[in-house]
């Protein structure tokens, strides 16, 4: 990343911008959002805001930053990510490390100024709670993001699912949810703009977890939700894999290993509410086949992660192509 910035900063973003740039891509409209294809950066890769000049040469539709807290934080004691290449996986424990959100709309404010309305990059802020905050004061740490991060970024997704901070999934119960999500609605009724509000979820929600999350969801009007984040089993890993992973210890599991379980959740969530609630889907896409899959499980977008790492650069505009050459999505969600 730090060398394509240096090869956007000498002059070469047009050249970088026409190399990946997606063939015969149609924009997608979603939550009111025009966005120019299908295809964006899953939350924790830019968790800072530090490189979206970069990911817009890449071609990507959307780039999520953070998970953005409202104080900065080290996150976990390094080594905290890990490769599973014969899986095509990625184990982290990261721990929502990030610069703070002040640091953070510095950034955004200046991407702002800098671009005065020329880029079509559809930005998304992810949001979680600082390690030290504990779960019953949770509710103020997103209300402190959501109202720094609300002039600069396009959506918003509230991070309770990350296995990384302890505690954190618990937020996920109904109740606790509802005193985050209602409290951020009201916030943004309060706005001159209003941002659309999607929510992340784990993929080792149970299946009345999950119900309740949607109940949830349609009671308070959220925009989306965000079907998954990283996961706690083991048990798709191969066994190589799995004696690797039991000598890494705590950490997300993301990657190829997770894509049956979140397509299986996006089809249940679209089932479910008879595609009355948009999903962003994320977990194992690294070609324009996973990519086809989710969007036939019912998702309106889908965002790559692990699949950036192995894929490498190209990865948008080989998905975003392949989808637009086979027709696969209906462009006007």
């Amino acid at each position: 990343m730090n060398s394509l910035g240096l090869l956007c900063k000498i002059g070469f973003k047009g050249l970088l911008k026409k190399m990946f740039k997606p063939v015969d891509a149609k924009p997608v409209s979603l939550f009111g959002l025009t966005f120019l294809n299908p295809v964006g950066l899953g939350a924790g890769f830019d968790k800072n805001a530090r490189y979206l000049n970069e990911l817009e040469a890449l071609g990507f539709g959307f780039v999520e930053i953070g998970t953005v807290t409202p104080l900065p934080q080290d996150g976990n004691e390094k080594p905290r990510l890990f490769r599973l290449p014969a899986d095509k996986a990625l184990i982290n424990r990261m721990g929502f490390n990030n610069d703070g959100m002040e640091a953070v709309v510095q950034r955004l404010r200046k991407w702002q100024q800098q671009k005065a309305g020329k880029s079509k990059l559809i930005i998304g802020g992810n949001i979680g709670k600082n390690k030290a905050t504990p779960n019953e004061s949770a509710w103020l740490d997103y209300e402190k993001c959501f109202n720094a991060l609300h002039p600069f970024v396009d959506y918003f997704v509230v991070n309770v699912s990350s296995p990384n901070t302890p505690g954190l999934r618990e937020l996920q119960e109904k109740e606790a949810l509802r005193k985050i999500l209602t409290n951020l609605q009201g916030l943004n009724q309060q706005k001159d703009k209003l941002k659309p509000l999607l929510l992340k979820i784990a993929p080792d929600l149970t299946r009345s977890q999950i119900d309740d999350v949607i109940d949830l969801a349609l009671e308070i009007k959220l925009d989306g939700l965000v079907a998954s984040n990283t996961s706690l089993d083991r048990t798709t890993l191969s066994i190589p894999s799995q004696q690797q992973a039991e000598k890494i210890g705590l950490g997300g599991l993301s990657g190829k290993p997770v894509k049956e379980r979140a397509t299986e959740i996006v089809q249940y969530i679209h089932q479910k509410t008879g595609g009355r609630m948009p999903v962003i889907a994320s977990g194992g896409i690294f070609t324009g086949e996973d990519a086809k899959e989710k969007i036939n499980a019912g998702a309106a977008l889908v965002q790559v992660w692990t699949g950036f790492i192995y894929e490498g650069p190209a990865i948008v505009k080989n998905i975003s192509t392949y989808l637009a050459q086979k027709r696969i999505m209906n462009y006007e969600l």
